[in-house]
């Protein structure tokens, strides 16, 4: 090998160890704001669904959690391949696309894959999947964290000590087999079991392994699990964070997990305090959700209460 030829090779790999450090330090945040407009919630979702089909993203479930608040949840076939290449990928198999009536203006906002791979510790930084989302609905700024969090923050995040991380699963129910437990599963979400509904379904290639969107509808409005009760308490900012929901069942091998919410909210609201803000949203004012929606999913999983 010449001089010239190790030099230049040396360059580029020193160019390339640069760019990935320089990525792995990018401050990251959890929702992209795509646009902001005057339309009517019904209206804005249709457009963004027809836009998100011509960008090959595949539509596997809508739900709308309250008034004037719809989400279209999506997947492709990356998302797929890096779920079936990452321990537990299925948490990042789908992204969330949300139409919310924020006061006059109607906001357009969507899951950052990249953040959320690195929080689910996935195996791809599903950079591509960012972009066709920016080409497929555009992307005017990133929000949703004060934190100055990177990816590699990400990977070992908790929201403070004693709480769960994001291999800290809650366990809720076990099966004999894979297709015994999505069966149990998708007749308790049928039942309507702990107030939930059945939102989507995305079944990992080559793995025994699913993702289940959760509906929780909570028995009435002081349901502490209930999607209404936890987002008025704590979405309050704007842009809005509605592309939080729906929530998650994983079956894999058999077994049903849920992350705790103690964990899958603070991932979205990281900066959110623990005792007092001007706007009232604290981790406090929710503070009986996570073990309800724990108690909620374990119902939701065929388990009998």
């Amino acid at each position: 090998m010449t001089g010239l030829l190790r030099k230049t090779l040396l360059s580029g790999f020193v160019f390339i160890l640069s760019a990935a450090n320089a990525f792995a330090d990018d401050i990251l945040m959890p929702f992209v704001l795509a646009s902001t407009s005057s339309g009517d919630v019904k209206s804005v979702a249709a457009e963004v669904k027809t836009k998100l089909t011509s960008g090959g993203f595949e539509i596997v479930g809508e739900y709308s959690p309250y008034a004037d608040a719809d989400i279209i949840i999506v997947t492709n076939d990356t998302l797929k391949k890096a779920a079936a290449g990452s321990e537990f990928g299925a948490y990042g198999a789908a992204q969330r696309v949300s139409v919310t009536k924020n006061g006059d203006q109607t906001e357009v906002a969507y899951t950052n894959p990249i953040y959320m791979a690195a929080a689910y510790r996935m195996s791809s930084d599903l950079a591509s999947t960012r972009a066709a989302l920016e080409a497929a609905l555009g992307a005017e700024k990133d929000f949703g964290s004060e934190k100055n969090l990177t990816a590699k923050d990400l990977g070992d995040y908790h929201y403070t000590v004693m709480m769960e991380y994001f291999t800290d699963p809650s366990t809720l129910a076990e099966y004999d087999s894979q297709a015994e437990a999505l069966k149990a599963v998708n007749d308790a979400l049928a039942k309507g079991l702990g107030s939930t509904e059945k939102v989507y379904q995305i079944d990992i290639p080559g793995k025994d392994e699913s993702i289940i969107g959760v509906a929780l509808r909570g028995k009435d409005a002081d349901d502490c699990s209930g999607d209404e009760f936890v987002m008025s308490r704590i979405d309050k900012a704007t842009p809005r964070s509605t592309a939080h929901l729906p929530y998650e069942i994983v079956v894999s091998d058999g077994t049903a997990y849920a992350l705790f919410a103690r964990f899958r909210i603070a991932i979205n609201w990281p900066h959110l305090p623990m005792m007092a803000s001007e706007s009232g949203a604290t981790f406090m004012s929710i503070m009986c959700s996570p073990g309800a929606i724990e108690e909620a999913l374990i119902q939701a999983s065929g388990e009998e209460p």
